[in-house]
């Protein structure tokens, strides 16, 4: 089993949610989806008001031709989004509601399409409605859900959970043994982790 820690406004949590159920499927390996909010604990860490990509120039600049590449060789879309980083608040409540129903992983990769292929502001509802459509379930009661208090403080929770877990960035994976993989590309070095570990449980 892994954890995947994503945030939708992270650029790097694009290409991960798109393959990270293939490639876990592959090695045998279960995902449990826990969508997070990142800009608190980059306050907390790093004193941050914003994305560090935008924060460091030149770091943003090495970023997006980073994330370009990475994207060409997954054969996926990549726009730069007018606005970055975009509020996640709402559409990461909603994935939370998604949880139980199974829906989430569906539903994130059409948030991320979104944000960083159809540059839409993902922090409205009337955007996030038809993608909770297409993933089959009713956007009227979704959003009321997601809008609810005990959706609110899982959301809190989450994030109060990366914290004391260590995150400081997304995306990051974590194993069974509560080992940290953080990046996109250390995606494969996490599932190698979580499958020796169970290979080790079993021996």
């Amino acid at each position: 089993m892994i954890e995947f820690w994503y945030e939708f406004g992270s650029t790097y949590s694009y290409p991960a949610a798109m393959r990270v159920e293939r490639l876990a499927q592959q090695a045998g390996v279960a995902v449990e989806w826990r969508p997070f909010l990142l800009g608190p604990l980059l306050h907390d860490q790093q004193g941050l008001e914003d994305s560090p990509f935008n924060a460091f120039p030149v770091k943003g600049d090495y970023m997006w031709r980073d994330l370009q590449r990475i994207c060409d060789q997954e054969g996926l879309a990549l726009v730069h989004p007018s606005q970055f980083p975009r509020n996640g608040l709402l559409a990461a409540r909603v994935a939370i509601v998604g949880l139980d129903a199974g829906w989430t992983p569906a539903f994130s990769r059409t948030v991320y399409q979104a944000n960083f292929v159809d540059d839409r502001d993902i922090s409205q509802a009337e955007v996030l409605a038809p993608l909770i459509t297409a993933v089959g379930a009713d956007p009227d009661q979704v959003l009321a859900a997601a809008n609810s208090d005990p959706v609110k403080a899982q959301l809190k929770d989450h994030v109060r959970q990366a914290r004391e877990r260590g995150l400081f960035g997304a995306p990051s994976f974590i194993t069974a043994d509560g080992e940290l993989f953080w990046g996109n590309d250390r995606l494969e070095t996490a599932l190698d982790w979580a499958v020796r570990h169970k290979n080790l449980e079993q021996a």
